[in-house]
């Protein structure tokens, strides 16, 4: 789904860079290279970013079984 139209920006485009703790919209939008333009999807991205999952502490991914 579109989040920004300014930009163009989808919500998977704001998931896929906007992982990790302390991550900000100001961040997202930087690592996207670009920026708001009217800021209507701020508080959306930013919503999304809430409640994006975090890694659990000290769980090792893809580990060798």
């Amino acid at each position: 789904m579109y989040v920004c139209l300014c930009n163009a920006l989808t919500d998977r485009d704001v998931r896929a860079h906007g992982a990790g703790e302390g991550c900000s919209v100001a961040m997202v939008y930087r690592a996207l290279g670009c920026e708001p333009q009217c800021g209507k999807c701020v508080p959306y991205v930013r919503q999304l970013l809430r409640s994006a999952p975090m890694p659990a502490a000290g769980v090792e991914v893809g580990g060798d079984d």
